[in-house]
């Protein structure tokens, strides 16, 4: 029987095996915790690879120069990427344009927030986060009370109290001040329960990563019939959010924030809390984060939603294409090649060139065509058309005018002749009443930009004015009112 002490300790013990405490744990973790945290931000959750390896890479130079090589280690910036890497702190993925990126796991983020949070400002059990904790406990009592009796009264008490203090307030015409210390301990609170926001955002994309993981591994195993699988996989990938539990918890809190209105409202009361005077007693840095604590949630939303699409088109692309006899060929090929790895790395030493392929295997082939292919066509083209340049209808010099470009010094008249005492003039009623003959739709393109070049001014109105073609033709065209002034006319 397991005493409760042996109990406790193995349990310590599969806490530690966590990625997060590791990290945390390691001889390294504060120069980890630090280069990660320099790296990554809020407004920088992905890097570029080759970025990465560079930043992190002068960091280490600047702290060497600084004289902390004691606690430095001798790997290059790209080996210790590759650590994190294979120590489940960071995860490479290719985005959608090819560029292949870094970002934290949602162990490194956890354990960023626990390091930001050990060393910063220490945790108070203050009134805000008591009545927090009250609120929680009372929220899920209601919820687990079926009790409909129960239930209306503690409602009436609530309208009750919410009655009495709108009637105070409409007596005395005042509210209550709180006082700033009470402000500073409730804005602490919200900026506590915020830093928790990315890990848990986080968790919610990993776990829907690993369950496309499993699927595709499953899908690969081909141990059921085709049809069996297709139908299963096809719903998940079209169902996974709900797939998960914390894909579940995930769409719960989506229905809170997920709101486009509920996130502008959050926005304003944002506003306000920022305006009031005790929020410069705030650090710059916790104003900052009660700034963004907004552009967080949409961020954390997006990269949920990022995961979710990718895991329903990897899932959705692997069913289309799966094919079982070639799966197994790749995978006897890979245990080939680590087969073969494996037995040159036992006899291999430090430092000892590897033979590069220099030219890929050449086909074996029975026989090849000696004799090429007839490239002469069929028959030959059927010849091209006499064209006779002069053979065509004579066309006047006035018929070819009707049908060329806008008339600008006749539409500069009309516009003219259309303007007020003022000099304004309405471009789409002096259209209307210009003659046929500068009434046409090339003219109406003349007569707009006449109005740009003196300056025009458009309105919301929409205007229809007909245009009429040479052969007689109508065309009614609608833009926006414009109107100009004729600054010359004004001028005299």
């Amino acid at each position: 029987m397991m005493t409760r002490a042996e109990g406790a300790y193995l349990g310590a013990v599969r806490a530690f095996q966590n990625p997060m405490l590791d990290l945390l744990h390691k001889r390294h973790a504060p120069l980890v915790v630090s280069l990660l945290s320099l790296v990554f931000t809020v407004e920088r959750p992905t890097v570029p690879v080759a970025d990465a390896h560079t930043e992190i890479g002068e960091a280490l130079a600047q702290l060497r120069a600084a004289g902390h090589d004691e606690a430095l280690p001798t790997a290059t910036a790209r080996e210790l990427c590759r650590l994190w890497a294979d120590a489940g702190w960071l995860v490479r993925q290719v985005l959608d344009d090819d560029v292949e990126v870094y970002r934290l796991s949602a162990h490194a983020v956890g354990a960023l927030e626990v390091a930001g949070r050990a060393g910063g400002a220490r945790a108070r059990v203050s009134q805000s986060r008591v009545r927090t904790l009250l609120d929680a406990i009372e929220r899920l009592s209601q919820d687990a009370d079926p009790d409909v009796l129960v239930r209306m009264a503690r409602l009436d008490a609530e309208i009750a109290r919410l009655r009495e203090e709108l009637a105070r307030i409409q007596r005395t015409g005042a509210v209550d001040p709180v006082d700033e210390e009470q402000l500073l301990e409730e804005a602490e609170n919200v900026l506590h329960l915020v830093r928790e926001l990315p890990a848990d955002f986080a968790r919610v994309a990993e776990s829907i990563k690993a369950m496309q993981r499993d699927v595709v591994t499953a899908l690969r195993q081909d141990q059921r019939p085709t049809g069996e699988v297709l139908r299963e996989y096809l719903e998940r990938g079209e169902h996974v959010m709900e797939s998960t539990a914390e894909g579940r918890a995930f769409s719960g809190a989506l229905r809170l924030i997920g709101d486009p209105q509920r996130l502008d409202e959050l926005s304003g009361e944002l506003e306000v809390i920022l305006r009031h005077p005790f929020t410069r007693r705030l650090p710059a840095q916790q104003r900052a984060e009660l700034r963004d604590i907004g552009r967080w949630l949409e961020r954390g939303i997006e990269q949920v939603f990022t995961a979710q699409r990718e895991a329903s088109h990897v899932i959705t692309a692997q069913v289309r294409n799966h094919d079982p006899m070639r799966d197994r060929q790749v995978d006897e090929l890979l245990r080939e090649v680590m087969t073969g790895l494996q037995a040159w790395t036992a006899g291999a030493r430090r430092g000892q060139p590897v033979e590069p392929v220099r030219r890929l295997p050449v086909a074996e082939v029975d026989h090849l065509r000696q004799t090429p292919g007839d490239l002469r066509p069929a028959q030959a083209p059927s010849p091209l058309a006499d064209w006779d340049d002069d053979a065509g209808a004579d066309v006047s010099q006035d018929e070819a005018r009707a049908w060329g470009g806008p008339h600008y010094a006749a539409l500069h008249e009309q516009l003219a002749a259309s303007a007020g005492t003022d000099g304004t003039v309405d471009v789409a009623t002096a259209f209307n009443a210009a003659p046929e003959a500068v009434r046409r739709p090339v003219d109406l393109l003349g007569v707009l930009e006449i109005a740009h070049d003196l300056g025009m001014a458009e309105s919301d109105e929409v205007v229809l004015v007909e245009a009429v073609r040479p052969d007689g033709t109508r065309r009614r065209f609608a833009f926006s009112g414009v109107t100009t002034r004729m600054k010359d006319e004004i001028d005299e």
